[in-house]
């Protein structure tokens, strides 16, 4: 077992705490057992060698602070940490999308420093498609939850081969279609690293090759399991809903090109926005 602590500098607006409360009410891969200081617990899979990690994350001014600890490789741990908490890109363009937009500078200004985190990695958020499949959120989530507790590593989701001999008694088509994600994460095809190195439109052409993966589902594997920082997401029928009630009906399509190189960031704002008001309603 090995421990490994690095301090990273942030570029561009951040705050832990309000990444952290986004990140708490967010259904399908909630944080849980949260203290109630100001660090950010983890515990998960690495995608690299499908070892448990746990991790500790501190804000330090505009640095921030990762210890991770566990069995595997500790440095690509990290950067999936990184990567987890969009700490690995560049935001200093960001302020720029609200002084040209006025809608994202409101959003911004009511979310300050928010950064999008949402699954540890694409391989978590392919099988969660798979598993929320025409069920309530809810119940894919109580499902998930089971999955973890019975065939996890103490809080850490299982890995592909661990769930694929697991052998899952799924409604319908599920057992086939979580069986291709599950051999699609052993052969490489979800590791977040991969998935970041290329454009995001061959990304989303990658995990859409993967069966029972729509266009849907590829969207959230590479924006919230890859955390690609910069695509529109075009299955997103309320977000699309939002678009038009705070643009006064402009296509998602024309506002979004306004949010370049932060596509995805907008869109999380936007997304993060009407869930608050909805729960507040």
């Amino acid at each position: 077992m090995g421990r490994h602590r690095v301090e990273t500098e942030v570029r561009g607006p951040w705050r832990l705490d309000v990444s952290r409360a986004f990140w708490e009410g967010f259904s399908p891969n909630r944080l849980r057992d949260q203290d109630a200081g100001s660090a950010l617990t983890m515990t998960f899979r690495s995608d690299t060698d499908w070892s448990r990690v746990e991790a500790v994350v501190h804000q330090q001014g505009s640095s921030a602070a990762i210890e991770v600890s566990g069995p595997g490789d500790l440095d690509a741990a990290v950067e999936q940490v990184r990567r987890v908490l969009a700490l690995d890109v560049d935001g200093t363009g960001w302020p720029a999308v609200g002084v040209r937009d006025p809608v994202i500078g409101a959003a911004q200004a009511e979310l300050p420093g928010l950064r999008p985190c949402g699954f540890y990695s694409p391989y978590e958020a392919a099988v969660w498609s798979v598993l929320s499949q025409r069920v309530r959120i809810t119940q894919a989530a109580a499902l998930r939850e089971r999955i973890t507790r019975e065939l996890g590593d103490d809080g850490a989701f299982p890995a592909p081969d661990r769930l694929l001999r697991a052998g899952l008694d799924l409604p319908g088509r599920k057992n086939e279609y979580l069986e291709a994600v599950l051999e699609a994460a052993l052969d490489g095809r979800l590791a977040g690293a991969a998935l970041r190195a290329v454009d995001p439109e061959v990304a989303l052409e990658q995990v859409r090759a993967i069966k029972g993966l729509g266009p849907f589902a590829a969207e959230l594997v590479v924006l919230r399991g890859a955390n690609a920082p910069d695509v529109l997401p075009t299955q997103e029928k309320r977000l699309a809903a939002e678009v038009a009630d705070r643009y006064g009906g402009r296509p998602l399509a024309e506002v979004g090109d306004g949010w370049r190189p932060f596509r995805t960031w907008a869109s999380v704002h936007l997304r993060a926005l009407r869930e608050r008001a909805r729960t507040a309603a």
